[in-house]
């Protein structure tokens, strides 16, 4: 079904802008809450996206009607809220760390290849042991609960192409488990690292501009380019990114065995190759800072809206404490583990450390929250380094769990 096919009335689109604005403004305004010094930032919209889909996700389908069939207002209408806000925040992400990048990536390889994966196998590990453990005193059978267990461990990390490949691993019959057990844990997923990267700095009582000057310094050795003129297609560079959003796109949906970059894996990719070279010829390729901030922003609440619903929907419908429970060790115990790992084994100065297990998390939102609260943009380069390894790990790690579970 689809928004764009005209297939909606003009009813239904105007009760999902409103819906959207409506989300966001709140959402913002509970964000800007401070206690202690720590502050909630954009995943309070997705907190109260959330609640929105927990009280008036069946009230809102009904209205979406399209030529006599109902359409599910958080399984198909904010789907493509969701798609373009993801869209827009890891493209800009991608243009912002692009150009330092590789050089960062070649100083530091072992470091995030080391780092993504101890976050995912403590994740996995954590999440079998709930499995062998949890198994014995529920009341579905093996096969159900380790599909909600996976469904578990894809929210725990708020990992989308995790999430799509259980789905497809576990076989039609259990894949809405797949969904309730992510729609579960979602919720912790984003906020326990979003407060996790905010409460750390503030415990160590970091020199924020001290580290800044360390992960700059990271980043130093970056190529020298040339001080030429360069032509804008247009002044804000919207021509540019849209072309490298295409391109993303068409990449992540190549799919080989089942496996595939996705959306955000294939949108991050070329817009870090577009940033890394900066031009084509005498042609820019590199929108304006001020316009990648705006659409990073942008689509990191578009993204948090159409989550946070979905969730929410199905949060009520299947909600048990044990399973929120599950959800919370597979968050925390990587979290932790990545976070000792950086900090006293691979000796990853404070934003370097923090930006890599944002990747590892696989948490676009932490992202988000971490560049806030750093004051610089150059932490996007360590989460862009450490997020692929994660990306593959996760997907791997979700089908081997269902395999030989």
């Amino acid at each position: 079904m689809s928004l764009l096919g005209g297939l909606l009335s003009v009813k239904a689109v105007t009760f999902l802008s409103f819906s959207v604005f409506l989300i966001a403004a709140v959402g913002y305004a509970l964000g800007k809450i401070t206690i202690k010094g720590v502050n909630l930032g954009t995943a309070g919209v997705f907190i109260v996206a959330l609640l929105y889909g927990c009280f008036f996700n069946d009230a809102l389908s009904a209205q979406l009607i399209a030529k006599g069939t109902e359409v599910s207002f958080s399984g198909e209408a904010l789907k493509i809220v969701e798609n373009v806000g993801l869209i827009f925040f890891v493209t800009s992400v991608g243009f912002i760390a692009g150009p330092n990048f590789f050089g960062n990536l070649k100083k530091n390889l072992k470091s995030y290849v080391l780092l993504g994966l101890v976050v995912i196998v403590s994740a996995t590990l954590s999440c079998i042991a709930c499995i062998l453990i949890g198994g014995k005193f529920s009341s579905l059978n093996h096969e159900e609960f380790r599909a909600m267990l996976v469904g578990l461990l894809s929210g725990s990390l708020t990992s989308t192409p995790a999430f799509s490949a259980s789905k497809a691993a576990v076989g039609e019959a259990l894949e809405d488990l797949v969904s309730v057990g992510h729609g579960i844990s979602y919720l912790f997923g984003v906020v326990g690292v979003v407060l996790f990267v905010q409460i750390i700095p503030k415990v160590l009582k970091a020199d924020m501009t001290e580290e800044i000057k360390k992960i700059s310094g990271e980043s130093s050795e970056n190529k020298n380019r040339k001080l030429v003129k360069l032509i804008d297609i247009d002044e804000f560079g919207f021509m540019v990114f849209s072309l490298a959003a295409i391109i993303g796109v068409l990449v992540g949906a190549f799919n080989y065995k089942n496996f595939s970059l996705t959306t955000t894996g294939g949108c991050l990719l070329v817009s870090l190759i577009f940033g890394h070279f900066g031009n084509f010829g005498r042609i820019n390729i590199v929108p304006k800072t001020s316009t990648l901030k705006i659409l990073r922003e942008l689509g990191l609440m578009l993204f948090l809206i159409g989550a946070g619903v979905a969730g929410g929907a199905k949060f009520v419908e299947y909600f048990e404490a044990i399973y929120f429970v599950y959800g919370i060790i597979m968050t925390v115990v990587p979290m932790i583990a990545g976070y000792f790992v950086a900090r006293y084994v691979l000796k990853l100065p404070l934003l370097n450390n923090l930006g890599s297990l944002t990747g590892g998390m696989t948490s676009t939102p932490a992202l988000g929250t971490l560049i806030n609260t750093a004051g610089t943009e150059e932490v996007a380069t360590a989460y862009a380094a450490t997020y692929p390894i994660a990306l593959v790990a996760i997907v791997l790690a979700s089908q081997i769990i269902i395999l030989f579970c």
